[in-house]
């Protein structure tokens, strides 16, 4: 009698989550409606792409979420146009259907839509280690979209400007018609294992400390594979045995990223490393001792600060990466 009430719970939780796209799908397509749900959303702002954040009454942090009303208010207060509410874009749908826009409000006074709000706007990669699970994929997605917005102003093939409709999902050229829609670029992003240590490696750009898994964009014509063994053999001088996938991940940096997670395996009798220091600072076999302890680093360590090695935030897929391979490793 349990298997068909398992059954009929299951079906309602994806009746809801169909509900909900064919929802948001009906705002991509329809301006008039979209511009409705606005009046009704509820809004993440942004300045100069970077988020903003409330704490909490726990004190950890949240996006900070608005209504149009409110947002109209900053724009009224501040002597904005308020045509501006209109340069929203959609990102989502919660689980009441209510539809969730962001807005950047880069041309405002900083500090004064921040007093207003009571929130900090904070740059994206420090946001990370400072938002849940739930929350930072949604922000990561708003900030891409306005980024695309705002390098998407013109046509490539007839340098006339695109127009975009009310969800944002699409820019159309005003003079060929020619339909543009948001892109993301394929990386590969893989974790070498010997069977017994993981490869992590560090990139000039890196914070100090921060270790993370090879990552590197695929070549045109290249399968996920073919282009994993090409970035291993490249940046470390080693052969890859096998290969596994593991999940894939929107990430927003450098230009909106499709993160492509698998673990490979290589031969322990040839983990010698050849690194090529024009791609890699650093790149060094660690032990599950030491990945542990690299994971207890739950914030960048400070200026002061002893040096320690650390991770990417527990948002990253290299972080899922680095903690699938040590749970395998203690199996």
């Amino acid at each position: 009698m349990l298997k068909p009430l398992t059954v009929i719970l299951s079906a309602r939780k994806c009746s809801s989550f169909v509900c909900r796209m064919r929802y948001m799908n009906s705002l991509k397509e329809d301006d008039e409606a979209c511009a409705a749900a606005l009046q009704t959303g509820r809004m993440f702002l942004f300045h100069r792409l970077a988020p903003l954040l409330q704490h909490t009454e726990r004190g950890t942090f949240r996006p900070a979420t608005l209504i149009s009303s409110d947002v109209q208010s900053i724009l009224e207060n501040l002597g904005a146009d308020r045509s501006l509410l209109k340069e929203s874009v959609l990102i989502g749908c919660s689980e009441q259907n209510q539809a969730q826009f962001c807005l950047d409000v880069g041309e405002l006074d900083q500090a004064a839509v921040e007093e207003m709000c009571e929130g900090n706007f904070i740059d994206l990669r420090k946001a990370f280690f400072l938002l849940s699970g739930a929350e930072a994929p949604l922000v990561a997605k708003g900030q891409a979209l306005l980024r695309w917005h705002q390098t998407s102003g013109f046509c490539s093939a007839t340098g006339h400007p695109t127009q975009r409709n009310q969800a944002g999902s699409q820019r159309v050229c005003s003079s060929s018609g020619i339909v543009y829609y948001p892109k993301m670029s394929p990386v590969v992003i893989v974790l070498v294992s010997d069977g017994k240590r993981c490869l992590l490696g560090r990139q000039p750009s890196f914070p100090r400390g921060l270790y993370s898994a090879l990552a590197g964009f695929c070549d045109m014509g290249e399968s996920l594979q073919e282009a994993l063994c090409r970035e291993v053999a490249e940046e470390v001088g080693l052969q890859v045995q096998s290969v596994s996938f593991s999940s894939s991940q929107h990430w927003p940096f450098p230009h909106s990223s499709f993160m492509l997670g698998c673990h490979a395996s290589v031969n322990p009798a040839h983990t010698q490393l050849n690194v090529d220091y024009t791609e890699l600072e650093d790149a060094r076999w660690f032990s599950v001792e030491e990945i542990l302890s690299a994971l207890q680093v739950k914030t960048p360590p400070r200026r002061g600060d002893p040096p320690a090695v650390w991770l990417p935030p527990k948002h990253a897929i290299a972080n899922r990466l680095v903690t699938e391979w040590t749970q395998q490793q203690r199996e």
